[in-house]
């Protein structure tokens, strides 16, 4: 739970005391250094101070809402990893906050090692972009970008331009749900309907999983978008 001999710090911003004595709890017996407030503003001022090193944030606060929170907190050049920690189920409030930037989405009610899993992934992903690794490795699957080579089991797999053009983007993104709206716009440029998207998913899985029908590596995020999953 540490760079280095550092412990990293958490930041919970909720409204409800309950769940921030649960996190702090939680957290703090997995070595995670723990401050939680209650309200969206510090939180982007801690941000911008770079106080801390990852954000659990909830979408209903007291000051503003959450998701301007986000959008405030990327505004200011802040790449520090969010986590939306939120009762709202439906599928708009979470492409919303991906969209802003948001890393990752779970929602109430939740068990702590989901969000611990959930917190290693977006750890792992901010420091896989800030070394810009060139070669993504997760169980059976090894992407070298720089040479454009794909391995699956040990052996060589071929793609089309734009099934490749999607894989690498879930590769520089490993760990992040991207929502479907990303995808097209980096891939597709944006004006393209999502079953195209959908189309060439189901080709990659079918190159790149063991068992398409159950996938290991490309996640589905239900009716948000897809995650490249990076094995703990």
């Amino acid at each position: 739970m540490t760079s280095g001999s550092v412990p990293l710090r958490v930041l919970v911003v909720d409204d409800e005391p309950a769940i921030r004595r649960f996190l702090r709890a939680g957290l703090s017996s997995q070595g995670y250094v723990v401050t939680d407030i209650e309200d969206g503003l510090p939180a982007v001022d801690i941000a911008r101070r770079k106080a801390t090193d990852l954000i659990v944030l909830d979408l209903g606060l007291p000051d503003i809402d959450g998701t301007e929170v986000i959008g405030r907190i990327r505004a200011a050049g802040s790449a520090v990893p969010i986590i939306v920690l939120s009762s709202r189920s439906d599928e708009a409030a979470k492409v919303d906050a991906l969209d802003l930037g948001a890393d990752d989405f779970v929602t109430k009610p939740f068990g702590i090692d989901e969000l611990l899993a959930r917190i290693r992934a977006a750890q792992r992903h901010r420091l896989q972009q800030e070394g810009e690794t060139p070669i993504f490795r997760g169980g059976d699957l090894s992407v070298d970008l720089v040479r454009r080579i794909v391995t699956v089991r040990g052996a060589e797999v071929k793609f089309s331009p734009r099934e490749y053009a999607v894989l690498r983007l879930l590769v520089q993104h490993a760990g992040k749900v991207l929502t479907h709206k990303m995808i097209l716009r980096e891939v597709w440029g944006g004006d393209t309907d999502v079953q195209y998207l959908r189309i060439y998913v189901r080709a990659l899985r079918q190159k790149i999983e063991a068992d398409p029908e159950r996938p290991v590596h490309i996640l589905t995020e239900t009716g948000v978008g897809y995650r490249l999953r990076i094995n703990d």
